[in-house]
């Protein structure tokens, strides 16, 4: 009985150790960030008005993956132009 009892114990104070590893330390979102976070999944296709559809949650999550490629990428017109060309080279 001691045992479990303090197993219980050692169980709840692991637990409240963790809690706050998952607090968030960011200020709330403004009207004007969301605003801009809107129009840039737009801007990559995405449409709100059809928010309610029955493919709504693959529907923004393929825009936010847009988005988050676009962003990664650092360019808004095609892909990456790093490299090297043999054009003319012999």
């Amino acid at each position: 009985m001691k045992s479990t009892t303090i197993s219980a114990v050692l169980v709840a104070l692991i637990g409240f150790a963790t809690v706050p590893a998952f607090a968030q330390d960011e200020q709330p979102v403004t009207r004007a960030q969301v605003k801009a976070e809107v129009a840039a999944l737009e801007h990559v296709g995405y449409n709100p008005a059809y928010s309610h559809g029955p493919d709504y949650p693959a529907n923004l999550q393929v825009a936010e993956k847009k988005l988050a490629a676009k962003q990664l990428n650092g360019s808004q017109y095609g892909p990456s132009t790093d490299g090297t060309s043999a054009s003319g080279a012999r």
